[in-house]
This record gives C-alpha cells, sequence and structure tokens, in this order.
C-alpha cells in the first residue's frame, strides 16, 4: 500500500499513526465469537466437579482422586492455548478504509485479506447478538454486488464506532471525497425519519394466521381422525417432531421481526428488528433489485400483507432464517404501510395514478372510477370496479387456472413491470426497468395448445421469482420486445452507481453543493 493512502483511513483513524491507518476491533471480539468453545472445555472438564458440587457431595470422586490434578492441569492448559489463540486472532485482525476499499486482514499462521469496493457496496447491516448486546458491542456486515455471501465481516466494534464507520463508508460508496483539508475527518451520520413500525401483536397474529399453522392443525385432525379409525394411539406421536420444529419456526419469525421499524434517511432505507439478537439494516436508493408484495389467505380477513425484495449480494434467502429475515422488507403490514413502503423503494412509481395501479395488482380490482371511465376499462359502466389496466390471461385459456386467469396479469409503467398472480395466495411482483437482467419465453405442450406462454424476468437471486403466468402468446411476445426496451433506455438513464446528490448535503456540508463537479471521485467519475 502506497504511504500516502493512511490519511484516507477510517473514522477515528489518525492520520499520522505508524501502521498507515490500519485498526483493530474491540479486544473482546474473539471471545465474544468463541464463547461456546470455551464453555464447552469447562463443561467437559469440569461437569462431575458441578454436579457433586449441586448435590453436596465430595468435589472429587474417590476413584479419579488420583488423576483429578492431571485432568485439572490438562483443562487449564487447553482454556490457556484457545484464550492464547483469540488474543492472536485479535492482534492479528485489522480493518482499513481507504482508496476506495474495505479491507480486512486476519490470520496469524494462515493470513488472509478480504476486501470489497466501496462504489460496489449495495448495503450494510449492523448485527449485535445477545452476548454483543451485553458488552456494547456490534458486527458490520458489508454487501456488494455479485456477492454469494457476505463480502465482508467486521466483528466486533464499539456501538457508536460500528456507527460511525458506516456513516463513512456510505459516504465514500456515495463517491463523497475527503476535505483534502481534513482526510481523516469522520462522515456526520444522516438523520433518519421513521415511517412505519410493526405492533407485537400484529405480528404475533401473523404467525397465529400463517401458512405452518394451517399445516399443524391439518396434521393435527388427521392425526385424531386416524387414531379414532384405527384405535391406534402411536399417530400422536408423529406430531410431536413437528410441533417441536413449528416451535422453533414460531420463535425464530418472532425474534427476527420483533420490534421492526423502518425508517428512511438520505443513504437508504434503515430497518431495525429483533428480539435478542437485534439488527440494522441500511439498504442504499435503488439496491434493490426486485419486490414482491403477499397475502396469504387468511391475511385476507384483516388485510395484511407481506413484502420481500431481492438485493444484489444477499443471495437467494432459501431456508436460512438470517437471510430471510434480511430480504423482509415488511413482515406484516396494512395496504398503507404497503404503499409506504413501495414508495421508498421506487420514489417515481411512473404513472399519474400509483394507488390506482397498486390497489388492482395487490387486490385484484382498482378502486371506483366514473362510469365512463369504467367503461373504458372493463366495458362494464357503472359496475365501479375494473383491473386497474391489467393485461390478463385470455379467456381461451381459463381451463389452465379456472380461478386464478383473471388475476394473473402485467402491466407497465414508466418506471416498473407489474406481475400479479394467485387467486387463493395473491402476489405482486415489482421490478424496476433498470433492474431487468434478461428474459426468456417458456411453453410447454399444453400451454401451446391455448397459445399461452409464461415470461421470466431474471434479476438477482432472492426469494422474489419475477413470472409473468399464462400470458397470451402474442402479448407475450409484444411484452418481450417492449420491456427490452424499457431496461434498455432506463440504464441509459441511470448515469452512476453513486448516490450522491442524496448525501451530499449531509455528508459533504453545504460548501460542496456549490461545486458538484468537484465531488466526483476522480476513480470512478
Amino acid at each position: 500500500m502506497k504511504p500516502d493512502a493512511a490519511p484516507e483511513a477510517s473514522a477515528g483513524a489518525d492520520a499520522g499513526t505508524p501502521d498507515g491507518g490500519w485498526l483493530r476491533v474491540h479486544p473482546a471480539s474473539p471471545f465474544v465469537r468463541g464463547w461456546v468453545a470455551l464453555a464447552a472445555i469447562v463443561f467437559f472438564f469440569f461437569r462431575d466437579t458441578f454436579e457433586r458440587m449441586l448435590q453436596g457431595g465430595p468435589l472429587v470422586d474417590e476413584q479419579l482422586a488420583g488423576r483429578a490434578p492431571w485432568l485439572l492441569f490438562g483443562g487449564g492448559v487447553l482454556l490457556l492455548l484457545t484464550g492464547a489463540g483469540y488474543v492472536l486472532s485479535w492482534y492479528f485482525t485489522r480493518y482499513q478504509v481507504a482508496e476506495g476499499y474495505v479491507r480486512i486482514n486476519t490470520g496469524f499462521l494462515f493470513k488472509q485479506q478480504r476486501q470489497a469496493r466501496l462504489d460496489r457496496v449495495q448495503a450494510i447491516d449492523i448485527v449485535q447478538p445477545l452476548l454483543a448486546r451485553i458488552f456494547g458491542l456490534a458486527e458490520l456486515k458489508f454487501e456488494v454486488a455479485d456477492a454469494g455471501e457476505s463480502a465482508v465481516r467486521l466483528a466486533y466494534l464499539r456501538m457508536d464506532e460500528a456507527r460511525q464507520l458506516r456513516a463513512t463508508i456510505l459516504a465514500r460508496a456515495a463517491g463523497v471525497v475527503p476535505d483534502p483539508a481534513q482526510p481523516g475527518a469522520a462522515a456526520a451520520e444522516a438523520p433518519e425519519h421513521a415511517v412505519l413500525t410493526v405492533p407485537p401483536g400484529r405480528l404475533i397474529g401473523s404467525l397465529v394466521l400463517s401458512e405452518q399453522s394451517v399445516v399443524v392443525v391439518v396434521g393435527g385432525l388427521a392425526s385424531v381422525v386416524l387414531s379414532a379409525a384405527t384405535e391406534n394411539r402411536s399417530f400422536y406421536l408423529f406430531l410431536i417432531p413437528a410441533v417441536l420444529g413449528m416451535v422453533a419456526a414460531y420463535w425464530n419469525s418472532l425474534n427476527r421481526g420483533y420490534n421492526f421499524t423502518a425508517a428512511i434517511s438520505p443513504d437508504g432505507i434503515r430497518l431495525r428488528y429483533g428480539l435478542l439478537d437485534t439488527q440494522a439494516q441500511t439498504l442504499p436508493p435503488g439496491r434493490i433489485q426486485a419486490l414482491r408484495v403477499s397475502q396469504p389467505p387468511l391475511w385476507r380477513v384483516l388485510g395484511w400483507y407481506r413484502i420481500q425484495v431481492n438485493v444484489a449480494g444477499y443471495g437467494a434467502a432459501g431456508g436460512n432464517g438470517e437471510a430471510s429475515s434480511r430480504t423482509t422488507l415488511l413482515p406484516v403490514g396494512t395496504f398503507p404501510d404497503v404503499l409506504t413502503m413501495l414508495s421508498l423503494v421506487l420514489p417515481d412509481p411512473g404513472t399519474p395514478d400509483p394507488v390506482r395501479i397498486f390497489t388492482a395488482g395487490v387486490n385484484g380490482l382498482a378502486p371506483a372510477v366514473s362510469g365512463e371511465e369504467t367503461a373504458d376499462a372493463a366495458g362494464a359502466p357503472g359496475s365501479g370496479t375494473d383491473d386497474g389496466g391489467f393485461v390478463t390471461t385470455p379467456r381461451r385459456a381459463r381451463l389452465l387456472a379456472p380461478l386464478g386467469w383473471r388475476r394473473n396479469g402485467f402491466s407497465a409503467t414508466d418506471t416498473a413491470l407489474l406481475i400479479r398472480s394467485g387467486r387463493w395466495w395473491r402476489h405482486l411482483v415489482v421490478v424496476p426497468h433498470q433492474r431487468t437482467q434478461s428474459m426468456a419465453l417458456e411453453q410447454g405442450p399444453l400451454a401451446r395448445r391455448f397459445r399461452v406462454a409464461d415470461l421470466v424476468l431474471h434479476t438477482t437471486a432472492g426469494p422474489v421469482s419475477p413470472r409473468l403466468i399464462q400470458a397470451g402468446l402474442d402479448e407475450g411476445r409484444a411484452l418481450l420486445d417492449e420491456q427490452a426496451a424499457r431496461a434498455r433506455a432506463a440504464r441509459k438513464r441511470q448515469t452512476s452507481e453513486h448516490w450522491l446528490d442524496q448525501v451530499r448535503p449531509l455528508v459533504a456540508g453545504p460548501s460542496h453543493t456549490e461545486e458538484p463537479n468537484s465531488q466526483e471521485d476522480p476513480q470512478h467519475g
């Protein structure tokens, strides 16, 4: 590394430090990460002693009296070696933010350096496991484009240091160049404005009315019926592992969704949640690749919805609870909450009446309009509702989806493509035009008979899989060409990956707004 790179180090770094601006994590970090190993060693060597102490008996068994000193010596040596390994791990773990990268060096026998380009940062999370919260520590996760997992994990820092470092990295990623007069100055954390919270009662209610609750009820009823029909009580035994699994799933969802709060700030959408392990996410503007609004059948009575997103760098959520929570933009909310989150993800909906088209996309019918407008839209004057301009599955293919053919459809605004599907499990997928990476038309033999096809849009990996089901063949081909043209035009309008204009007034200061050209990073300008 060049010697003059030190002044551009991360927040709080002294420009004159002899190590060139490299900083170390908190000394307690390896013990917070590895406390389970220490507890296992203590339990293995001293379990019998603890049991006798609780029972009021002698601390050392007569049969083991001769070997007790050796066991204690071996356990003590193993603890010392483990502690020494933790100390060395801390000493050789250093990090730096300089020259457009965040770098982390680890290892004393097998050295490793991980780095992430700041202009490719997709999101930054602050994670606090329970033990880290007790000591006031936090872990930083940096997600970068095209990464299947966290590219950089920095554990652990003091909470105030973690927030300050996040603000500095977001400022650098946004393209803000530090003031040459104060190269080591820390960036100010951008203020935020809370937009919604999820009450604990609503979260618990959503779990009770979730799909897994239906599985529990159906499984219980099936066991009762089979037990009554066969006079065999053993069917109840099959419920034990299922109940344990469901309890774990309920607890995981409650722990990760509790106290969910969404806020907007100049550096992105901020999400906070967690009961025991807390997490704070920051999603920079424009990093969300696709969005899905879902409504299970039992939620329809209360008007609740869920929003999940694809974010570059997060990868597929799969069955991992942590990954699933990180791709959840709204665990459960009302329709006004859905519109609020949609407005944050897609500030320009590309239509003069966004409420109308989003209502039609989520619920299947648009709000009531005048008789003339309704007649034009649905061909039924005075009916008061219509499909909001969505192009649905042709009537000739209704046998393929007798209940959902009017629900399956698409609509395009100037900024995004909307795809809705499902009669009982309702879904609305929103894909910004510039996030469409590729497309494909798929048609099976039965679909060929009815002249329909599925249009698949490819974005980054995640829980959302944009797919238009059973579109008319002519409509699907036309949409394929039109969407490709819209995606090309949208990418041309996106001139930079930096979101500098949004953070400059808060991070760079008022004087920087007068000379916008001077703020571009020469490496990326």
